[in-house]
């Protein structure tokens, strides 16, 4: 079985973005109607530029400093304090996500990110784990939500984690003073994530048949609970220490029993070695067994389940084991499918602040990181809308423009 998805082009001269103009142009109309004024819409094609623009960062400032005929203030204004409705503008990206990427057996993933941050005065800055770091850090953290399917892969949604401490009243004025607003209620990372699942699966526009998770959120029973009570497969990673009741008992396995050890009691005949994806390196092969279980939910008997292991091909090899609610006729191909479908958005993550600044913003208050957010998230569509038409061979002029700007940069190497 093979699973690939097209990798969007991320490397762009200086050049390649002054011949995209016209792309990019076309690209941001699709928004313009959601902008209070029409200079917005302006400034958003301006910081849209400056995010594809190589070797600079990517605050407001340096954005305006190197696009032609922007303004610092403007741009600026226009990423922390306009009142542009970044909600709409992620609604309509998600229909153009489904233009461009749309298939039937679409996987929603969520996934959580940090970020390092100096001082305290930044909106939902505190002493937590930061996963950019791997330990406890001053950073803010948020959810993100992106599409995946054979065709690629991109980011969807994000919404900042706000530590339960900033709504407490006494923080109201560092609340104030990062424009949070007066409604805002504490939510937990998975709560965050199931808001953004429920928007995507009401409005109904972006096909897909399944949501992917790590354990952070495959832990959390009220996040299944709520895709289950959705009609909604998901396929979640989940601890060792989870506890099921095996629909067919094995010996030594009492009912519940952990999955780590119902792992140890299968027989070998029970593994086998499957293709996961291509990777850099070749093809990745992992073994695999299957089991259908009953979960534990609140100490007593919930769903049927598929559990799922995975050891990959080292030694020792890590095991990795995660939960479906798919139904029981699910084949074990697609569950293997699946399984390889939480990395994208890993990549997404890499993409985005490796050439589009997601973790170089400066803005520090509510909207101004919401904002920042969309218009990375609007970014690394285009590139990826771009890359699947110039895949299909449309606009051959344009691409032979890409390539000639390609040779320069060789030509000038060499």
């Amino acid at each position: 079985m093979k699973v690939e998805t097209p990798e969007p082009p991320l490397d762009l001269s200086e050049h390649d973005v002054q011949c995209l103009a016209e792309e990019l142009a076309e690209y941001g109309s699709q928004f313009g109607g959601l902008f209070v004024r029409r200079e917005q819409a302006e400034w958003a094609g301006a910081y849209l530029s400056g995010l594809l623009q190589p070797g600079i960062r990517k605050s407001a400032e340096l954005i305006a400093l190197n696009v032609r005929g922007a303004v610092v203030r403007d741009v600026q204004r226009f990423i922390g304090e306009s009142g542009w409705d970044d909600r709409a503008v992620l609604d309509r990206h998600a229909e153009l996500v489904a233009e461009s990427l749309g298939c039937s057996d679409g996987v929603l993933i969520v996934d959580g990110s940090d970020f390092p941050k100096q001082g305290k005065h930044s909106v939902g800055v505190g002493r937590q784990y930061c996963g950019a770091l791997g330990k406890i850090a001053n950073c803010q953290a948020a959810v993100f939500l992106a599409y995946a399917c054979g065709r690629g892969h991109t980011l969807l949604d994000a919404r900042l984690y706000l530590p339960e401490d900033w709504l407490s009243e006494g923080w109201q004025a560092l609340r104030e003073e990062c424009h949070v607003p007066e409604s805002t209620a504490f939510k937990t990372k998975p709560e965050l994530a199931w808001e953004m699942i429920a928007a995507v699966h009401s409005r109904g526009e972006l096909p897909f048949a399944w949501v992917a998770c790590d354990e952070g959120f495959g832990n959390n029973p009220a996040f299944l609970g709520h895709l289950e009570g959705a009609g909604i497969n998901y396929f979640a990673e989940v601890p060792v220490s989870t506890l099921v009741w095996p629909l067919e008992p094995l010996p030594q396995a009492p009912a519940p029993c952990r999955v780590d050890q119902l792992a140890a009691q299968l027989p070998r005949t029970a593994w086998r070695s499957r293709h996961i994806k291509n990777g850099e390196k070749g093809p990745q092969r992992a073994r695999f067994a299957f089991v259908r279980a009953v979960a534990v939910r609140d100490k007593q008997k919930g769903p049927e389940v598929w559990v799922v292991f995975r050891r990959d091909m080292s030694e020792p090899a890590e095991l990795k084991i995660f939960l479906s609610n798919a139904p029981a006729d699910t084949t074990r191909d697609e569950l293997v499918r699946v399984s390889a479908m939480r990395w994208p958005i890993e990549t997404c993550f890499r993409q985005a602040k490796g050439s589009l600044g997601m973790d170089q913003y400066q803005a520090r208050t509510w909207c101004g990181w919401h904002h920042h957010m969309t218009m990375v998230i609007l970014a690394h569509h285009f590139l990826v809308r771009l890359k699947l038409k110039h895949k299909k061979g449309h606009r051959r002029s344009h691409s032979s423009k890409l390539a000639y700007s390609s040779q320069r940069r060789s030509a000038a190497r060499t």
